[in-house]
């Protein structure tokens, strides 16, 4: 059967007379079914083949012979037409799918707030009623009645009939918080309802402890989202354990669980909370499942020991899921939080953290939706990770860092931790292990020669004025300005070496420089795991030929200064080079939690000098000119951790050196987190760049000066010439734009935000990465051509192409456009490229 490829005509008069000496205008190619077989097979492998590979797949099949490379070059501009197009109508009909079902959500969403501005109405009027009758003895019964109720008393629960009871009444309470009216629920600062949003998510408003709910579409079965969600270690951070102690059927085919439940402390100032509740699992009429949860009365109850004489018994009011099945595939879900954290128990300077249904709504309920979408695209293939890592292993690294880092911070003593000789003045707390020992983990010969353990030094402090986020891109960025490399170095050492030999590491000089590899990102960019390489140099010619860089794995969230609530985290342990899966970890870092504040009168006219070098942010961070609702207006609370391995004979020496190198951390924290105290963050847009280049201001007026003295035409569209708003539009405009140095290898120097996407990196690791780097070979070749012409007439265009991100992914552009950057006197500065209309294959 033979197929028919409509042939483009070639711009240009060489071009068509090319193309005119084999086919008519107007004509068509006709192509066998087995052309079109062999063309698809390299189709597959390579969208885009360079000239010599057409040339090669034309000598390679015969069936190909009578077929000019012309032709073929057009059939693979058509192929790749068709593919896009094939590739935007399903995204088109992704995107109406998921906005019926978010027009759905939003209506009953439009349903439930008629009925709470009925119920607010009928409460009006009945209290003008009150008023005019002048009864003082009658008080109001507003909703928060509802929501109160009391935790039900242990002889309840003797029997299934009683338990049964007791579940079907949690059922009805959650449902009325889930859909209903039963507490008065505002929408979360930050968070619009919209096609491309988590989804809907609220806070409670003057209700009994402390409450949230979200609403969104998750493209995953219901019982599927349940099993994910009831595992609540495997996506809440702050869970250290969760163990079910009882568990039988109940009507309907649904189950009823007994649970303990243990959450750890977010600082060293107060102790963790655990929790002793009834979770029931059943289905509706409809064919909605639920999983809701309530706690049970009486501190006594569940496990006894050391476990629950650590924590404060918490409660939790009735709270779950409620999960939909909708049209065409996925869910609906519906996320109550609601709990009583009894603030009283810690210091008054942290209540508002335990008061903050905010902070709950960022670290449990958001986490639980956006954890479930994050599945739910991983299985789809749509989320891409790097050094060919599976989704599910780079997760569980993520999980481990986390884990390990809150181990640390609340030193349990039923994980062998013990906390040495403390008279309660110090500032730092130095806790020790000896029931984990790294090098057995490493070299298991060591057991028995180097008896040790870990040691932690811990220290937390308050913060005034100072945006978490902010502080917290800064410590990743500019490591050099707190860490110690010598002790980063002995602890990489130690963890290669399966041995604790502080005293015998050998000199090494390190440049300072450190080098960012992502590795994955959440769907949201809210949290980042990636391998740092610090360099380093050995001082003597012995010691030249071993590596003496130190490498990182590191997490890093809460970067996003709009995120309200949400903690942020730079928690790192040292990796050998071979990173393998089983890889033993030793997180240390840094936690910065805001605490709500209740008055208003900070001042924010100070100047920023340190944060004016550190970039805009993510792709999900675009703020623009507005002042982040977390910056500057909120105390924050500092914990920071450092985990070190030891010798038993050399206890004393690694903690009097782990607790004089957390006071200079702490020291150069608090030397930071004064400069960077918020000022004018609404005219905070852009980076710096290093020292040595002109200021960012001034090289975005050269890159538009230059374009329009090379093209003719302006880069921007804007009558202001300010170079701040300049700067703005830049760094918002839609195409991808770079500059890169003039250097024997060219590096990338500066990018917009659609430059960083595109490349899928930071502002710091943009520095690193050389310009032949992100081009295939056939693009390499191409640049190399047109270099000369770039040079000499200043710009050039390049045809449409593929060039590859930081993490290995394939984006095409429309077009390409280079030209030189003119900066004082005329002299040439740097090439900047441009790439149109890009896109990830």
């Amino acid at each position: 059967m033979a197929m028919t490829i409509a042939t483009h005509r070639e711009s240009g008069s060489s071009s068509s007379s090319g193309m005119n000496k084999h086919l008519d205008a107007g004509k068509y190619v006709r192509y066998t079914a087995e052309q079109v077989e062999a063309l698809e097979r390299v189709y597959a492998e390579c969208p885009k083949p360079s000239s010599m590979r057409r040339q090669q797949l034309i000598r390679e099949c015969p069936i190909l012979c009578n077929i000019e490379p012309k032709q073929i070059k057009v059939w693979f501009q058509n192929r790749r037409c068709r593919e896009k197009q094939r590739k935007e109508a399903s995204r088109l009909q992704t995107v109406n799918r998921k906005l019926t079902a978010m027009n759905k959500l939003l209506m009953e969403e439009n349903d439930r707030l008629q009925k709470q501005v009925s119920q607010l109405v009928d409460e009006n009027g009945y209290m003008r009623q009150q008023l005019q009758n002048a009864s003082l003895a009658t008080t109001d019964t507003s909703c928060e009645s509802v929501v109160t109720t009391p935790q039900h008393p242990l002889k309840d629960v003797n029997n299934p009939a009683g338990l049964l009871s007791i579940a079907e009444e949690t059922l009805a309470e959650f449902l009325s918080k889930a859909t209903g009216t039963a507490v008065d629920w505002v929408q979360m600062p930050g968070m619009k309802p919209g096609p491309d949003s988590i989804g809907i998510v609220a806070i409670s408003h003057h209700c009994s402890g402390v409450a949230a709910r979200a609403c969104g579409l998750v493209s995953l079965e219901p019982t599927k989202i349940a099993e994910i969600l009831k595992d609540r270690p495997s996506w809440f951070r702050d869970c250290r354990s969760l163990e079910v102690f009882t568990m039988f059927p109940a009507g309907n085919g649904g189950t009823i669980e007994l649970i303990y439940m243990q959450l750890y402390a977010p600082t060293t100032l107060a102790p963790a909370r655990d929790f002793w509740t009834l979770r029931y699992t059943t289905s509706l009429e409809d064919g909605s499942l639920v999983v809701c949860e309530r706690s049970l009365s009486g501190s006594g109850a569940g496990p006894n020991g050391s476990i629950a004489s650590q924590s404060v018994r918490a409660e939790m009011l009735p709270s779950g899921y409620l999960v939909r099945p909708c049209e065409g595939g996925g869910s609906i879900i519906h996320i109550v939080d609601h709990l009583n954290l009894e603030a009283w128990t810690v210091p008054e300077v942290l209540r508002p953290l335990y008061e903050s249904s905010k902070a709950i709504a960022q670290k449990m309920t958001v986490a639980a939706l956006r954890h479930i979408r994050q599945i739910a695209q991983e299985t789809s293939g749509e989320v891409f990770y790097g050094l060919g890592r599976q989704p599910a292993v780079l997760r569980t690294f993520s999980q481990r860092l986390s884990r390990g880092f809150n181990d640390a911070i609340n030193g349990f003593s039923d994980d062998g931790w013990s906390v040495l000789g403390c008279d309660g003045g110090e500032d730092v707390i130095i806790a020790v292990n000896s029931t984990k020992n790294m090098g057995t983990h490493v070299n298991p010969a060591n057991a028995l020669a180097a008896p040790g353990g870990i040691l932690c030094a811990k220290a937390s402090m308050l913060l005034q004025n100072v945006p978490p986020a902010l502080l917290v891109r800064f410590l990743r960025e500019h490591r050099s300005e707190w860490a110690d490399y010598n002790v980063d170095a002995y602890s990489a050492a130690s963890l290669k070496a399966g041995s604790y030999a502080f005293l015998g590491l050998r000199p090494t000089r390190f440049s300072g420089s450190q080098i960012i590899m992502p590795l994955a990102h959440t769907v949201e960019n809210e949290e980042l795991l990636e391998v740092v390489r610090l360099e380093g140099h050995a001082l003597t010619q012995e010691e030249a030929v071993l590596s003496r860089d130190i490498h990182l794995l590191q997490l890093c969230s809460g970067v996003d200064e709009n995120a309200v609530g949400a903690f942020s985290e730079l928690v790192f342990a040292p990796i050998d080079e071979s990173f393998p899966d089983d890889a033993p970890l030793l997180p240390s870092g840094f936690r910065v939690i805001p605490l709500d504040s209740k008055t208003d009168g900070l001042s924010t006219n100070r100047t920023l000098d340190l944060a004016s070098s550190l970039e805009t942010g993510s792709a999900s961070n675009r703020t623009g000119g507005n002042a982040s609702p977390s910056d500057g207006s909120v105390r924050s609370v500092l914990t920071i951790a450092f985990q070190f391995p030891y010798e038993n004979h050399l206890q004393d020496s690694i903690a009097t050196m782990a607790r004089q190198y957390v006071r200079s951390v702490v020291s150069s924290v608090q030397r930071v987190a004064m400069a960077i105290s918020p000022s004018r963050l609404g005219s905070h847009v852009g980076p710096k760049l290093p020292l040595g280049s002109p200021e960012a201001l001034t090289l975005a007026r050269w890159i538009c000066q230059s374009y329009s003295y090379h093209l003719g035409v302006e880069l921007l569209r804007s009558d202001s010439q300010t170079s701040d708003s300049i700067l703005k539009l830049l760094w918002h405009h839609p195409d991808a734009i770079l500059c890169c140095s003039l250097k024997s290898l060219p590096v990338f120097t500066f990018a917009n935000q659609a430059g960083l996407d595109m490349l899928e990196t930071t502002f710091l690791a943009l520095q690193d990465i050389a310009l032949d780097k992100i081009f295939d070979e056939s693009g390499q070749k191409m640049l190399c051509s047109e270099f000369a012409k770039i040079m000499q007439q200043g710009y050039a265009h390049l045809p449409v192409g593929v060039c590859l991100s930081t993490m290995g992914r394939h984006v095409s552009y429309d077009q390409a456009i280079a030209w030189k950057v003119l900066g004082e006197d005329n002299n040439v500065h740097c090439l900047a490229f441009a790439f149109v209309n890009w896109s990830f294959v």
